[in-house]
């Protein structure tokens, strides 16, 4: 008979098939910290997010009522037979969403509501006589009356002068609602169009698109206008006319009759086009822009400045007269994190006796919100930071210091890569708090490739053995230490150091000279020169903010954007290289929508669409190119319009998405698949992986190059009809080569922002792979990195710090990683120095 009131040890999953999981059944042991291991696109998220977390949320939100499930939004039921014991799921998911210019540090974190609490019920205000009154209960009890319009909530008297005024509210205090700036609107910022971007090159003509703010959406048609005008388009901006030009720039804005002639000969007439000049069409799309994508396209037009009345506080002036412990509001969220105990103690020494139980509670709040940031390294942030500045792994921290610190009980938090961005020295801080989690009553489950985090684990479940088709099975479980003795674990040999982690060296054949930057001025970077050394691989390495991306994304890319003839960043006080061209490789999705595909992306697809097109099956039924797309009404299956799914809203339980009935999922209308090459449709094709798409498309040179790039660059697991969006950042990453590997790269500079993202410790093997084929073809990479594998491997080492912030901006060390280490000055090269010795190296 079982005993019911013994508490069950474990989440029993049973039949997952989310993705490419083959019917798992898998135990994950309560109350404990378990990592999910596996190579890039085995199914490890498809386990931790498609069905824990999923059938977490769903189930809590099941016990909600229905009018609160629909404003919050369901998960739908996820593919799995079975699951049971799951508790309540909280989710981190990898990539935070980057936040508008109005988030700051201290509004993310939520420690700027503390602050605002602070200094509206203990701060010292001054009377419209100029008085200082110091802080009492009076005004913290006016503060707290009704606001009914006859408590006098907020209403104090000054001691001096008898004067009666309205204190200061906490919300007196928020520069997104009443406490804004009245100047810059609590940007911090104002902006002014900047004219030098308005004409792209004077010795371009219109119609080769010498009016940038012509490119914006929908002002594609103003040089037609523009035309009908009397304005010369076909001649260099240069050459026109005062008169031409006034009307370029500053020409009404109202309706003209125009003719429109497109690009098949067809003319096209219109009674009524609106004209927009170029500045017009600048402050017409920014009026309009809703997306943070649109906002980035128009910002180049403009000249951010500080704000003049704010000093970039975003606060009235008018709010800076209150203190506490001499200080202002604005002086308070300059502070880093790491300086507001400080202040703590300051404020508390400098209240009366009465207020000091008040102070007590206040700051406690803050000091629960700032403790799991500053464990996670974020010491160097001030509160004032505006959040869009960020790098995603501080991003990320600030999310989970925000989902840690409340202290639940019994709650699953599943948390998807939580050390992208961070210094090995930070994993310490993260390890830590998950070990308060645990001690808390909850459980655990983390996905990540960080092997000091695997190594940490209280359990490992592995997934693999391969990516997509090739994994989705648990191929080794246990603790970490019976991992390195189990002969089918992967990650067993990155644990104990018995893995080979250097890659095979390469040599360049490059004469591109080395290139020579010198920094002024530029947040935490004074006066840092560096080289770069052409044809060689260059490790970027130090703490997250230690001015990486200030260095290399803010200062140098856009220097050689800009070298020799346009202007340089104005930080940049020395330049030179050989460098002509530069291509930032980053772990963002693929593609902007679910039809964009393997296929689509690389140009497969277009090859395709002509093979068929060219078939005498397709001339008889006069099927063109168009009719080989699901993006056109010809091809697109009817039914979901090229989708492959259709969704149903079941009004009060989550929309259901279903494989579409008529075409079942493939997208293709069903009498285009008829049309077959070799007794392939279409479909056929794009159902196969890489590897199996090589011998039968290997006549097709066109394709069969493409599929060859993709086998060397790993991702031969993937369908061309995989949709792009969904592969993970380390796949991402690597298909962004596939266009760049054909060719000699010579003075090409590639430029990989933390490339190691989402990458098993085997895959980054592979990524080296692809990089030193870059190197053979004369390319000088650089990488951003915080990975130990990536640093050994690479020529040149380039290390920033000390630490971040303030205490950042420095170069530690320059030079071959394997003499550094034998040296090792700073932390990121002691961290390299133990893992030259783990591995033998």
């Amino acid at each position: 008979m079982v005993n019911k009131n013994v508490l069950p040890t474990q989440i029993e999953v049973r039949g997952g098939n989310v993705h490419n999981l083959k019917n798992i059944d898998v135990d994950i042991p309560l109350n404990q910290f378990v990592a999910i291991s596996g190579p890039s696109g085995s199914g490890k998220s498809s386990l931790a997010m498609g069905i824990l977390y999923a059938e977490g949320s769903r189930r809590y939100l099941e016990a909600l009522s229905t009018y609160t499930r629909r404003r919050i939004g369901q998960s739908t039921h996820t593919n799995v037979r079975e699951v049971r014991h799951i508790p309540s799921a909280i989710a981190l998911k990898q990539r935070p969403n980057v936040p508008s210019e109005r988030s700051t540090v201290g509004s993310m974190s939520e420690i700027f509501n503390i602050v605002r609490l602070i200094f509206s019920r203990l701060g010292s205000p001054v009377c419209p006589n100029g008085h200082r009154v110091v802080p009492s209960l009076k005004i913290a009890q006016a503060m707290d009356l009704p606001n009914d319009g006859k408590s006098g909530m907020g209403m104090i008297q000054c001691p001096t002068c008898g004067i009666k005024f309205e204190a200061k509210s906490s919300e007196d205090f928020a520069f997104n609602a009443g406490g804004a700036c009245p100047k810059c609107e609590g940007t911090g910022q104002i902006s002014t169009l900047d004219p030098d971007t308005i004409i792209e090159d004077d010795n371009e003509s219109i119609n080769e698109g010498a009016i940038a703010p012509w490119h914006l959406p929908g002002r594609n048609f103003m040089a037609s206008i523009a035309q009908s005008l009397g304005v010369r388009t076909d001649v260099p901006y240069k050459n026109l006319t005062d008169k031409e030009k006034q009307i370029v720039l500053h020409g009404e804005k109202k309706q003209y009759p125009v003719d429109f002639h497109t690009s098949t000969g067809r003319v096209f007439h219109s009674d009524n086009a609106l004209y927009e000049n170029a500045y017009e069409s600048v402050y017409g799309s920014m009026k309009k822009a809703k997306s943070s994508r649109a906002f980035n396209r128009i910002s180049k037009f403009f000249h951010f400045s500080t704000c003049p009345v704010c000093h970039g506080s975003r606060l009235n002036p008018d709010l800076l007269n209150q203190l506490v412990a001499n200080k202002n509001i604005a002086e308070v969220t300059d502070l880093t994190l790491g300086q507001l105990k400080d202040w703590e103690v300051e404020t508390k020494k400098s209240l009366p006796k009465n207020m000091q139980h008040m102070a007590d509670i206040l700051f406690e709040n803050l000091d629960d919100n700032l403790s799991p940031l500053l464990e996670l390294g974020l010491d160097y942030l001030t509160l004032s930071r505006s959040g869009n500045t960020l790098s995603i792994g501080e991003l990320q921290r600030i999310q989970l210091a925000k989902t840690l610190r409340t202290e639940t009980t019994g709650v699953l938090y599943v948390l998807d890569e939580p050390s992208v961005g961070l210094h090995p020295d930070n994993i310490k801080g993260l390890i830590h708090i998950f070990r308060a989690l645990i001690a808390q009553g909850n459980s655990l489950v983390v996905v990540d490739h960080e092997v000091d985090i695997i190594s940490a684990a209280d359990w490992v479940i592995e997934i693999g053995p391969g990516s997509g088709d090739e994994g989705g099975r648990v191929i080794a479980q246990g603790t970490p230490k019976q991992l390195t003795h189990n002969k089918s674990s992967l990650i067993g040999p990155f644990i104990d150091g018995q893995a080979n982690i250097m890659h095979s060296k390469v040599s360049s054949n490059t004469d591109c000279a080395d290139t020579k930057i010198k920094i002024n001025d530029y947040y935490n970077l004074h006066n840092v020169q560096a080289t770069i050394p052409s044809g060689q691989i260059t490790a970027i390495t130090g703490f997250s903010g230690a001015g990486k991306t200030s260095f290399i994304l803010n200062s140098l890319v856009p220097a050689i954007n800009g070298y020799p003839h346009d202007k340089l960043p104005k930080q940049v006080a020395q330049f030179q290289t050989g460098i002509k061209n530069v291509i930032s490789v980053d772990a963002k999705p693929v593609g902007k929508n679910e039809r964009s595909t393997l296929a689509t992306y690389t140009m497969i697809m277009d090859h395709l669409r002509h093979m068929f097109a060219k078939l005498p099956a397709a001339k008889q039924h006069k099927y063109g190119i168009g009719a080989f797309s699901y993006n056109n009404k010809q091809g697109a299956c009817p039914t979901c319009g090229g989708l492959g799914t259709i969704h149903l809203d079941v009004q009060y339980l989550p929309d259901i998405e279903e494989i579409c009935p008529t075409c079942h999922g493939d997208r293709f209308n069903p009498t285009i698949q008829e049309i077959k090459w070799h007794g392939y449709s279409i479909v056929d094709l794009l159902k196969l992986s890489v590897k199996d798409a090589l011998p039968i498309l290997k006549n097709v040179p066109s394709i069969e190059s493409q599929l060859q790039i993709l086998n060397e660059i790993g991702l031969n697991y993937l369908h061309l009809g995989e949709s792009t969006p969904s592969l993970s950042g380390g796949e991402a990453q690597r298909l962004k080569l596939v266009k760049h590997l054909k060719n000699n790269q010579d003075n090409t500079m590639f430029v990989f922002d933390e490339p190691s993202v989402g990458l098993h410790p085997a895959d980054v093997q592979t990524l080296l792979g692809v990089i030193n084929q870059l190197k053979a073809k004369g390319a000088t990479v650089i990488l951003i990195t915080h990975d130990l594998d990536l640093m050994a491997n690479a020529d040149y080492m380039i290390d920033l710090g000390p630490k971040g912030g303030n205490a950042g901006g420095k170069i530690m060390a320059t030079g071959n990683p394997a003499e550094l280490v034998k040296h090792p000055k700073g932390l990121t090269l002691q961290y390299l120095n133990d893992h030259f010795k783990k591995f033998n190296l």
